[in-house]
This record gives structure tokens, sequence and C-alpha cells, in this order.
């Protein structure tokens, strides 16, 4: 890794301000229902409190748009992070102000403060420079453990590491550096990448990038049929981009020029619409039925895909092969998750719906990496510089 780590810093008796991805689903009562994206940072915590530092935390929680909105507060994460530790931690009713510098400046060696959600601060998603310098002033040490936001330009991001320095990456943050870079900066081969999801239009970057390093690429998903209708293929009432058609066959094009196997389901789950009470029935790519919905890879697919994840060393997998909310249209994506489980090769997983799929198939032991960054992941993969990356301190 290029970039400053947290390990590579003196700690002891710092005020460290480290940015964290506690975008954690609430439900009405303001109690949290996934802590995973908390537990994530668990280890960088830790390192740092053993270290004793002053840790000042800060994160964004959904899109309140500039304002207060007790909806969106961080008090729940306070809460649970406390359970978590074992020990108090404090919280500051705004992340800039009189009572957030109180807060910081209070802090003895191995205590921590998490500071109100940064977006309630319009500034925050300016990128503002006197919002930035503000926040950088509760600390002198920065820390960036939210891979999650870092493809964001935001004051707590990128901004803040003007006025503060050093900026190092956490634990979180370096390893998914280490193991998305083992992807991009000379990866083991054969490689393979299985994409899915609803839209072309989500992932042509990422499309065209994988096209540029990977041997093979696995097309599933719902854009498929965006592929498959370029080709003239007739795709009934499945899901289609038809403003994406041409750059679904010069992505195709593109693949056959650079000799990458670039594989399109065979066979297909249909059904009379996208619901769990409808018929539904396996046909081949050249068979579906007028006004029927594609909602899976089919069992020939399935077969033909795995194959492939067998024989590489390493695997990138983004996106659903079906609608996988509705548990007769998952298997395609759970004989994903379990033929990646079972490979031998390196393998990372991202997206919010391949890491459920992962959990449901409950396989996740068995996955080298699975990244806790959706956006930033695939702009990762798709060779973009992500600004939160960008903006640490270099070695």
């Amino acid at each position: 890794m290029s970039k400053l780590s947290i390990r590579e810093i003196d700690l002891k008796s710092k005020r460290v301000f480290v940015r964290v991805d506690f975008n954690i689903p609430l439900n009405d009562k303001g109690e949290i229902t996934n802590d995973t994206r908390i537990r994530a940072c668990l280890p960088t915590f830790q390192y740092a409190l053993e270290r004793g530092a002053r840790l000042i935390l800060a994160s964004h929680l959904g899109r309140p748009k500039g304002k207060p909105n007790p909806k969106m507060s961080l008090k729940p994460a306070a809460t649970r992070l406390s359970e978590l530790l074992g020990k108090p931690v404090a919280f500051a009713c705004d992340c800039v102000g009189p009572e957030a510098e109180k807060a910081a400046a209070a802090l003895k060696d191995g205590e921590v403060l998490l500071l109100e959600n940064l977006r309630f601060h319009p500034e925050e998603e300016k990128n503002d420079p006197e919002f930035s310098k503000r926040l950088a002033s509760l600390a002198q040490v920065y820390v960036n453990d939210a891979f999650g936001s870092a493809h964001r330009a935001h004051a707590s991001t990128a901004g803040i590491t003007h006025f503060l320095s050093p900026a190092a990456a956490g634990l979180l943050m370096e390893k998914e550096l280490e193991y998305l870079g083992k992807a991009v900066d000379n990866p083991q081969r054969p490689y393979t990448a299985v994409i899915g999801g609803a839209k072309v239009s989500d992932k042509i970057e990422l499309l065209q990038a994988l096209m540029r390093y990977a041997d093979s690429v696995l097309i599933g998903g719902a854009m498929a049929y965006t592929f498959l209708k370029s080709q003239g293929v007739a795709v009934g009432g499945s899901l289609v981009e038809d403003d994406k058609l041409d750059m679904a066959r010069q992505l195709l094009q593109f693949g056959e020029r650079r000799s990458i196997k670039v594989l399109l389901p065979v066979d297909h789950v249909v059904a009379e619409k996208l619901d769990a009470s409808a018929a539904a029935e396996v046909v081949n790519t050249r068979e579906i039925p007028a006004g029927w919905v594609g909602v899976d890879i089919g069992p020939r697919t399935r077969a033909e895909f795995a194959k492939d994840i067998a024989a590489a060393k390493t695997i990138v997998w983004n996106g659903p092969m079906g609608v996988f909310e509705i548990d007769q249209f998952a298997q395609g994506t759970i004989a994903i998750a379990q033929a990646v489980a079972n490979s031998s090769a390196l393998s990372i997983v991202g997206g919010g719906d391949s890491i459920a799929a992962i959990a449901k198939a409950g396989v996740e032991s068995k996955i080298t990496h699975i990244s806790t960054g959706g956006g930033a992941t695939l702009e990762f993969l798709s060779g973009l510089t992500l600004p939160g990356v960008a903006a640490l301190t270099d070695k």
C-alpha cells in the first residue's frame, strides 16, 4: 500500500479524528437492525486505544439534506459501540462548535467520542474549506477508515486533510486497498469477473475496466437482457435499457477484440410476472415467451458459470444473478455464492446484494475479502481515483 497506515504513526495521548462509515440501517424506533459497519471498524479502534489514543469518531448517516433530523442521529451508534467496546462512548450533539470542541478537549488517553451526523451541515457534502478547518481543529491526527465513503470528495474525507496531518489509512481502509489492489495491479490469472444486477448503466465503467483486466466476464441479472437484446435475441417482458443497446454491443465487441471470454446466460428462469406466486419455468435463451420476465439464470448457466469460477485464480463478484429478494428466484445467485466459496482463488465480493447472498448461503468465512464499499468498490475496480484515498499521506 502506497499510503501511510495508522500502524506507522505515534498515537499516544493524541486526539485522533477517525472518519468511519456508520451509515447503518435503523428501524422506526431508531434501533439498529444491522451493526456490520460498526463491527468492521473495531480492529482500528482497539489498535488505537491500546496505544493510548483519544478517539474522535465522525460519520454520516442517511441523507438529511444538510439539516438536523432526529431520525438520522448517530446516538444509537454510540450506544452500540459502547456495548461492543465494553467501555463508555461519549456523544456530542454536533460535529463542530462549542460542544464538540469541549468534548474533544476533555478526552483522556483511551477514551472515545462520537460526533453527531456530519451531514446535518450542508458544508460537509460541499467540501467547504471553513467547515473542513473546524473539523480539523478538534484533533491532531487524521485517520480514514470509511472506505465506503472514499469515493466522495467531502469535507470529512478530503477537505480535512488540508488542515490536519498526517492523514493515515485505518486498518479497514488498509485491508480494502490491499485486497482490491490485488484485483487491479497484477492479478493472479485466470481472472474471472462475475457481474449482475439490474442496470448496465450503473456498471459501464466497471465493465469497461474488467474487460481490460479480466480473462472472463460472466454477466447475469437483469442487465444480461440488455446484452442479449443487443444481439437480436427476443427477451419477452424482461427488464431492458433500450438506450444502452449500442453500449452493450460495443462492450461485447471490445471483449471480442481483446479475446476476453464474455459469457451470457444460455437458459433462464422466467415468470409470468415479478411475483413470488407467479408461474415460473426454465427456458433456453431463444425461447423466452412474449411478455414473460427473466428472473434468474437457469441450471445450465449456473453450471457453466461455476465451471469458469472453479478454474479461476482471482474472482471478483458484484451483483446478483436474478430477483434475489424472492426465494424461488434466488437459486442462481446462491449457486454462484457456493461456487465462489468452493474456489481456492483469491475471491472478492462487493455490493449489498452479493454480500446478502453470501450470508444467505452461509459461506462468508470462505470468501477471501468481503468489501464494505458499494460505489467506492465499483469505482476502485473501475480504475478510478478515489478522493478519500488520494487525500491520504503518501508513505
